[in-house]
């Protein structure tokens, strides 16, 4: 019976801890007429020295293409669009200018790949905490989305 007890312990010990390591942050969808923005979310800050980043996914469910030309974040700043590439092995990151947004397809802006960046930071930007991001687009016009802050390894919000 004690190593049923045991078993027990370590099942609900592995539970617990895994609860604590898997964010429950569930991230808010903002629209304006066709175009979603769903799924956003940061990472934690070491400071606010060093840049953070903010990913999501956009979403044209109009008849015509869009562009996001700018962005604006409550916690820095500067936000702005920057693209990751890969050139001979290196990896190099830099703006990527206003993004086009085809009807009836989406954007995802991801780690590894187009993401936003959140530079000269206000404060720290703190897991458990969020901030509003507007996207500001040609056609659609500005788009606030709150965005969480996951931990600072985070890989995304727990869907």
């Amino acid at each position: 019976m004690s190593s049923i007890k045991f078993l027990g312990a370590v099942i609900s010990l592995t539970f617990l801890m895994a609860v604590g390591f898997i964010s429950p942050a569930v991230p808010d969808t903002a629209r304006n007429d066709e175009v979603i923005v769903e799924a956003a979310w940061a990472r934690a800050s070491i400071g606010t020295s060093r840049p953070s980043a903010a990913y999501l996914t956009i979403r044209n469910e109009g008849d015509e293409t869009d562009v996001l030309t700018s962005l604006k974040a409550s916690v820095s700043e500067v936000a702005e669009v920057h693209a990751m590439t890969m050139t001979d092995g290196v990896a190099r990151m830099g703006p990527a200018g206003a993004v086009k947004l085809p009807a009836g397809h989406e954007v995802v802006l991801k780690p590894g790949g187009l993401h936003v960046m959140l530079m000269n930071l206000k404060q720290p930007l703190k897991e458990g905490e969020k901030f509003t991001l507007t996207l500001t687009f040609k056609g659609a016009g500005p788009i606030d989305v709150s965005v969480p802050v996951l931990g600072i390894g985070a890989s995304g919000p727990v869907q």
